[in-house]
C-alpha cells in the first residue's frame, strides 16, 4: 500500500513503526486477548501504559524530580484556560504577562485575560525590528533584553515555535534570567516539544499538544514545577485543577486512554531512534536543506527572519499566488498532502516534524523544483 507524505501541522503523521504496533494492539494488547481500546483506566494494564510512557517521556527530557508529568484534556487551547486558572492567583493579585509572536500566543494572550489583569510586555506584531526593516509583523522575535515582566505577575508566557507564522525561539534562559524573580515563565511549545532539546529546568510550566510530536489528538502533556501546585482559582474545574491531577495520577477523571498510549509508543520509538539529540540533528538537516532550495529562487518566498526560522514549521509564498491552489493540487497528485498554509495568513506550509524522514522532504524538494521549472 502506498503510504503519503504528510505535511499536516497537526494532526501530523505517525512513525510507521508506531502505526503497526497500534495495529496490533487493537486487536490484542499486549498478548491479553484484550484491546487496547478496551482497556480500563482505573486497570493494572493501563497502570502498565501510563506508567511506562511517563517513565520514557521523563527519560527523553532528562526531566528532575522537581518536575511532574500531567495528561490533560483539552487542547492547546484548553491549555490555554489550564493554565491562568491554575497560576494567575499565585502571587495574589491575579496578574500575568504575555510576549506575542504570532497567531497562537496571542490566542494564549486573550484567553489569560478573562482571568486577570493580563498585559502584553513584548510584541513583534505591530512595530519594526530596527536592524530587521524588511521583515513585517510576526516574521521576528522580541529582543531578549527588552521583555520585563510587571512588579507582582505570576507568569510570562509565551509560544516558543509558532506552528502559523514559523518563528521558533528556544533561548529560553535569557528569559529567566531577565524577569521580575516573583515570575516564571510558561511556554507553549506544541510544536517543537521533543524535536529539540529544550530548557525545561529554567521554567515554571512546559505544554504540548500531542498530536504534532508527541501522538495524536486527545490529549495535551503538562511538565509542571511541583512547587507551583495548589494555587488554582475558585472558578477552576476540577478537572483542570493541578493538584486533583497530580495525586490522581492524571485519572482525576476518565482519561484519554488509546491518546495516552499511542504517546507511550511515540515515546519509546523515539528512545530506540537516538532520543531528542538525535531528532534535533535530524530536524536540523531537514530544515536546512527545504530552506537553501527555497534561499536559492526567488520563485518560493519564506519571509521569516533567518535567526528565529522554525524547524518544523515553514510557511512559504509563491511569487505568484495565483499559483498556489494549482501548486497544492499537483503536489497532492505526487503524494505531497496538507501543504496548504493556514487560512490566517494562506499561502503553503511545510510541517516537517520527527517521523518526517528525509526523504520526504526530498520528495517535496522535487517537486517544488519541477514546478518552478514549468511555471517559472
Amino acid at each position: 500500500m502506498a503510504r503519503f507524505w504528510n505535511f499536516s501541522a497537526g494532526p501530523s503523521m505517525l512513525p510507521y513503526d508506531v502505526l503497526n504496533q497500534i495495529s496490533i494492539d487493537v486487536l490484542d494488547w499486549n498478548s491479553t486477548g484484550i484491546s487496547v481500546t478496551d482497556i480500563n483506566h482505573r486497570s493494572k494494564y493501563f497502570e502498565i501504559i501510563y506508567n511506562q510512557a511517563e517513565s520514557d517521556l521523563r527519560a527523553l527530557l532528562g526531566l528532575s524530580s522537581d518536575y511532574c508529568i500531567l495528561f490533560i484534556q483539552g487542547g492547546g487551547q484548553g491549555a490555554n484556560a489550564v493554565v491562568p486558572m491554575n497560576m494567575i492567583g499565585m502571587n495574589g493579585i491575579n496578574r500575568a504577562d504575555f510576549i506575542i509572536s504570532g497567531y497562537w500566543s496571542y490566542k494564549s494572550y486573550l484567553e489569560a485575560c478573562k482571568y486577570g489583569d493580563v498585559s502584553i510586555v513584548a510584541d513583534n506584531g505591530y512595530t519594526t525590528k530596527i536592524d530587521c526593516n524588511d521583515y513585517g509583523p510576526y516574521t521576528w522575535f522580541p529582543e531578549n533584553k527588552s521583555i520585563k515582566t510587571r512588579e507582582g505577575s505570576s507568569y510570562l508566557q509565551f509560544c516558543s515555535n509558532e506552528t502559523i507564522n514559523g518563528v521558533e525561539f528556544v533561548d529560553w534562559g535569557d528569559i529567566a534570567n531577565s524577569i521580575n524573580k516573583d515570575a516564571v515563565l510558561v511556554v507553549d511549545a506544541s510544536s517543537n516539544f521533543l524535536t529539540r532539546v529544550l530548557d525545561i529546568d529554567d521554567t515554571g510550566v512546559v505544554f504540548a499538544c500531542a498530536q504534532k510530536n508527541a501522538g495524536i489528538s486527545g490529549v495535551t502533556i503538562f511538565i509542571v514545577r511541583k512547587d507551583l501546585i495548589g494555587n488554582a482559582l475558585n472558578i477552576c474545574p476540577s478537572i483542570f485543577d493541578y493538584m486533583n491531577l497530580f495525586h490522581g495520577h492524571s485519572r482525576y477523571n476518565t482519561p484519554p486512554v488509546f491518546a495516552i498510549y499511542v504517546s507511550g509508543l511515540v515515546f519509546k520509538w523515539l528512545r530506540r531512534n537516538g532520543g531528542v539529540k538525535k531528532m534535533e540533528s535530524n530536524n536540523l538537516e531537514k530544515s536546512r536543506m527545504l530552506y537553501d532550495f527555497m534561499d536559492s529562487t526567488s520563485f518560493y518566498i519564506n519571509k521569516i527572519h533567518p535567526s528565529v526560522r522554525s524547524r518544523v514549521n515553514i510557511p512559504f509564498h509563491l511569487k505568484n499566488d495565483l499559483l498556489t491552489n494549482i501548486f497544492i493540487e499537483k503536489a497532492e497528485n505526487r503524494g505531497l498532502m496538507n501543504i496548504r498554509g493556514h487560512r490566517s495568513v494562506g499561502g503553503l506550509r511545510a510541517s516537517i516534524y520527527n517521523a518526517m524522514p528525509i526523504d520526504g522532504v526530498m520528495d517535496l524538494i522535487n517537486y517544488m523544483r519541477d514546478f518552478e521549472c514549468y511555471y517559472g
